[in-house]
């Protein structure tokens, strides 16, 4: 297994993979994840932000980081973070606790990029998501409405969003 920054050639696979995560998210009856595009999937890879597990050459994971989520974390926003978004798994690889292995990469990353925390989300209160990312060493800050969402996709309308962050150990 190895994690690695993804590349131009990954997109379709990712996008993939989205799809995937979004029929699971409906079979569970979640909140949806809008449609992402090639352009965004694209831009994300240029500014290094795009991320994959491999496993024998085949794409097992994927998500997404920044260092900036204002209209999520608002004023917490302040705080020196990573932020993991849309964690999406091959359902060839389900079960594999692949947030554990993100979150031993992310603590390793954020030091090297001077960050004192990990954080995620996730829209909507779900229970079992909540119990894992918890069980992955974050702590659960709250289901909490958000001020301002015009400029969030439309998951995050009118839906509670669960706070998850860890502080990395200097």
């Amino acid at each position: 297994m190895t994690i690695e920054s993804s590349t131009q050639q990954d997109i379709q696979t990712i996008l993939k993979l989205y799809d995937y995560a979004t029929a699971y998210q409906q079979k569970m009856k979640a909140i949806l994840w809008p449609s992402f595009t090639e352009d965004q999937i694209e831009q994300e890879i240029i500014n290094s932000q795009q991320w994959k597990i491999c496993i024998d050459g085949d794409i097992a994971c994927v998500w997404m980081t920044t260092f900036d989520d204002p209209f999520i974390w608002e004023e917490r926003n302040k705080d020196p973070s990573v932020y993991i978004h849309r964690i999406a798994t091959n359902p060839n690889y389900r079960g594999r606790n692949f947030v554990k292995h993100i979150v031993d990469w992310a603590k390793t990353y954020a030091k090297q990029h001077h960050k004192q925390y990990i954080r995620l989300d996730t829209a909507g209160n779900n229970e079992k998501l909540i119990a894992y990312y918890t069980s992955c060493g974050f702590n659960f800050l709250g289901a909490n409405p958000l001020k301002e969402t015009s400029n969030l996709p439309k998951h995050y309308h009118n839906t509670p969003v669960c706070l998850f962050e860890m502080e990395v150990e200097s």
